[in-house]
């Protein structure tokens, strides 16, 4: 097919079509990157007369970039149950993930060697997908994370534990395959982490990306500065980090409209009036009046 004969319609249904490798439809997000992606390769195509000024197919193909739904945002509560439900290194897998945001692909592409125990913090440097490693999604993501004492010295104790802890060994190496890849992110996600919700009592449908939007949420709602939820987050952009990543909890939203409400009811208690002692007073007696 040459470059001539894509057609707009065309391009809006074989976006509708595209689908994740487990068969569930792409975000809408993402579509819209490819879509704003191949714009761009049109535009080059024109730019160099392989096609005629104004004929780039792809300026017109409608693409929303809406979310399907709410991303699901867990509770502390909620994280501390189900971090008691998990054992091992799984809930090093989701503790790690929870207070650093890391990306799946970056958490499951973690070496010793990425670890700096002296300084508490982790050199984000690959990340994986379908056991393709390749670099980090964008050059922002590649900003040193650091790390809690508690969680490093968790990190600390399962290197003892693991029998693979040398520098070039993947922190969460799969004994299955005797540790040449890291864990397959989906299976554990099915067979361990959503079980342990269950168990949990957690009624949310919970990914490898509800961590993320987690921490981006709780670092929001503890008041943190927005350029060091940025930082934290690794966005190019402070607009990415609210508007995507950040939601207000429902305990601060009750909480900033009961602060609402009760300045609205301090300003509407009416103060005495003046005459009200007056108009109000005793009443007189039927005698008096005659």
């Amino acid at each position: 097919m040459s470059v001539c004969s894509v057609r707009t319609i065309a391009v809006e249904h074989w976006l509708r079509g595209l689908q994740r490798a487990d068969g569930t439809p792409l975000a809408n997000a993402t579509k819209a990157k490819i879509r704003n992606l191949l714009s761009v390769l049109f535009n080059h195509a024109i730019r160099y007369e392989w096609l005629g000024q104004g004929g780039n197919p792809i300026s017109l193909v409608r693409q929303s970039a809406k979310r399907m739904r709410i991303p699901e945002v867990l509770e502390p509560s909620e994280i501390q149950s189900l971090l008691l439900q998990l054992k091992s290194c799984f809930r090093l897998m989701v503790l790690l993930d929870v207070t650093t945001g890391l990306l799946r692909s970056e958490l499951f592409a973690l070496k010793w060697s990425d670890v700096d125990f002296s300084n508490m913090r982790l050199d984000v440097s690959r990340s994986i997908y379908l056991r393709h490693v390749g670099d980090c999604k964008t050059e922002a993501s590649r900003k040193p994370v650091p790390l809690d004492e508690r969680v490093a010295a968790d990190l600390w104790r399962w290197k003892e534990t693991t029998s693979y802890r040398q520098p070039d060994d993947w922190i969460f190496a799969s004994p299955r395959n005797r540790g040449k890849h890291p864990y397959w992110p989906d299976a554990l996600l099915q067979k361990i982490v959503r079980p342990a919700a269950m168990r949990a009592g957690i009624n949310k449908k919970i990914g490898w990306h509800t961590f993320r939007h987690t921490f981006s949420t709780l670092l929001i709602a503890n008041g943190e500065n927005v350029k060091v939820v940025q930082e934290l987050m690794r966005h190019a952009s402070s607009r990415c980090t609210l508007e995507i990543y950040s939601q207000a909890r429902f305990l601060a939203k009750r909480q900033a409209q009961e602060r609402t409400a009760l300045a609205a009811r301090q300003r509407l208690v009416p103060r005495r009036s003046p005459f009200l002692s007056h108009a109000c007073g005793p009443s007189i007696k039927r005698s008096e009046l005659s």
